[in-house]
C-alpha cells in the first residue's frame, strides 16, 4: 500500500485532527500521513525505507511505525493511562516522527563480516528536522519542544544502562526530554520490532525507570526546580542568576556531585563576570534585528561585519581563516575585559558553537544560546526581503546542516520565533 498525502487539507481540519490526540484519537499509520504527509515528506519514504533484518525483522519503516504507534494506543490504555492532553498528543506524533530521518540515514555497514543495515545519528538528525517543520503546525510550543527532545534522544535510555551511567547523565537527558515519556515512547518502540533479543531490551528500559525514578527525575516537568531551592543563598539576582546557571550545567556535566558544591565552586565568578550572547539561526531568522531590539551597548562580533571590514563587502566569503581569527581575538578580548557581548553568526553547527561556549564558560561569562525556530517557508521570505540576503542555496545548505541546540549545552536558552517572539526560555532570566 501507498500512503499519500491528503492535498488541499485546510489547516482547521489538521488542527482538529492534532486536537483529537489529545482525546481518544488513535490513527493508524496511513491516517497520519493522510493528516501530516504534505508537512513531514520523508513519512511518505517509510515504505521505501528498509531495516534491518535482524533488529526489524517486522520489515520496513512504514510497518514499523505503525506497529509502535499500535503499542503506544494499548499503553494509553492500560499502564499508561494517566498520560492526557498535551502529553498524549506530544507521545503520539513522537511516535509516528521518531524515525523521521531513516530516509536521510539509512545505509549498508558491515558489522563483524557481516552486511547489515543501519541509520546512525537518525535522532539527531531528525529532531533538527523536525524544528523547521512542526513550527509550521498548529501546536503549543512546549509540545514542539517536547516531541523534539523524544525524537532527539530516544535511543539514549537503554544506552544510560548499558554504559552504567551516573545521576549526571540521567539530569542532563532531563533537561532535554521528559524521561517518563522517553520510557513510553521506548517501550512502544521495542513492542513494534521483531527482534531476537527484545527480553533483553524490555528489561534494559526496566532499569532505566527504576533509575530515573530513583534520582527523582521520573514524572518532572521541570528537573532544575528542586535543586535550585538548595542554592537561593545569594544576596543579589546578578549572583544568583550566575549561580544558578553555572550550578545546573557543572550538575549535569558531572563536574559536581551535589548541586551546593556550586556555592564555594563559583563563589568568585559570581562577584563580576560577563553575559555572552550565541546566536543561533538560519541567515534571514532575524538575529541582527533581535540582538538590535534587546541587546543594548552589548559589544557585537559580526561575522558579516567583519567580511565587510576584510573583503569590502559582506557577502565575500574570501579569506575565510582570516575572518574567523579575527572575530574569535575579538570574542576572546572582550571575554577576558569582562565585557557583555554577542556573537553574531548563523552557529547552526555544534562544531561551531561548542569551543565558543566552552571558551566563554573558561573565562567566567554567563552564556545565553539564542535560537532561532521559524518554518522554511518564513525564512525564504524573510531573507528576500533583507537589504543583505544570501542566495536560496545557500540557505537550504544551512537547513540541510542545521543541528538544533539542546538545553544542556549552556547555561540558559531562547527560542525565538516570527517577528521575535519569544516561544521558549530554559534558565533564570
Amino acid at each position: 500500500m501507498v500512503y499519500k498525502n491528503r492535498q488541499g487539507a485546510s489547516m482547521e481540519k489538521v488542527e482538529n485532527w492534532l486536537a483529537s490526540l489529545e482525546l481518544q484519537n488513535t490513527p493508524s499509520f496511513a491516517e497520519c500521513v493522510m493528516n501530516l504527509g504534505c508537512f513531514f515528506p520523508l513519512l511518505n519514504e517509510f515504505e521505501q525505507t528498509e531495516q534491518d533484518s535482524i533488529w526489524h525483522a517486522e520489515g520496513n519503516v512504514a510497518i514499523h511505525t505503525d506497529l509502535v504507534l499500535k503499542a503506544v494506543y494499548e499503553l494509553l490504555a492500560a499502564e499508561a493511562s494517566h498520560i492526557t492532553g498535551k502529553k498524549r498528543q506530544a507521545l503520539i506524533l513522537s511516535a509516528l516522527l521518531h524515525d523521521i530521518a531513516k530516509p536521510l540515514t539509512t545505509r549498508k555497514k558491515e558489522i563483524q563480516g557481516q552486511l547489515r543495515v543501519v541509520a546512525p545519528l537518525h535522532e539527531e538528525i531528525g529532531a533538527s528536522y523536525l524544528a523547521t517543520k512542526l513550527i509550521e503546525l498548529p501546536l503549543e510550543h512546549s509540545v514542539i519542544m517536547v516531541i523534539m527532545g523524544l525524537v532527539g534522544f530516544h535511543q539514549v535510555p537503554k544506552r544510560l544502562v548499558i554504559k552504567n551511567q551516573e545521576f549526571s547523565d540521567y539530569f542532563k537527558l532531563s533537561l532535554n526530554a521528559d524521561l517518563e515519556l522517553l520510557y513510553w515512547l521506548e517501550l512502544a518502540d521495542m513492542r513494534g520490532r521483531v527482534c531476537n533479543d527484545l527480553a533483553v531490551q524490555l528489561d534494559l528500559l526496566e532499569q532505566y525507570r527504576m533509575f530515573a525514578q530513583d534520582y527523582e527525575l521520573w514524572g518532572v516537568t521541570n528537573p532544575t526546580t528542586t535543586y535550585l531551592a538548595r542554592i537561593q543563598v545569594k544576596p543579589t539576582k546578578s549572583e544568583q542568576t550566575l549561580l544558578d546557571g553555572y550550578a545546573i550545567k557543572q550538575l549535569a556535566d558531572g563536574d559536581i556531585k551535589l548541586v551546593e558544591e556550586a556555592i564555594a565552586k563559583n563563589y568568585t565568578t559570581c562577584q563580576q563576570y560577563s553575559h555572552c550572547y550565541i546566536m543561533c539561526g538560519i541567515s534571514g531568522s532575524g538575529k541582527s534585528t533581535w540582538i538590535a531590539n534587546n541587546l543594548v551597548d552589548f559589544e557585537v562580533i559580526s561575522l558579516d561585519d567583519i567580511r565587510a571590514e576584510i573583503n569590502g563587502k559582506r557577502s565575500c566569503q574570501k579569506s575565510r581563516g582570516q575572518v574567523l581569527q579575527l572575530a574569535k581575538q575579538r570574542f576572546k578580548k572582550a571575554l577576558a575585559e569582562k565585557r557583555n557581548l554577542v556573537w553574531d553568526a548563523t552557529s547552526t553547527r555544534k562544531d561551531f558553537r561548542e569551543p565558543l561556549i566552552e571558551l566563554a564558560i573558561n573565562y567566567g561569562a554567563l552564556v545565553t544560546l539564542v535560537v532561532f525556530q521559524l518554518s522554511a517557508k518564513s525564512l525564504k521570505q524573510y531573507n528576500h526581503n533583507r537589504t543583505f540576503s544570501v542566495s536560496d542555496d545557500v540557505q537550504q545548505n544551512q537547513l540541510k546542516k542545521f543541528e538544533w541546540p539542546w538545553q544542556s549545552q549552556t547555561h540558559r536558552q531562547l527560542v525565538i520565533g516570527e517577528a521575535g517572539q519569544l516561544l521558549y526560555q530554559f534558565g533564570r532570566f
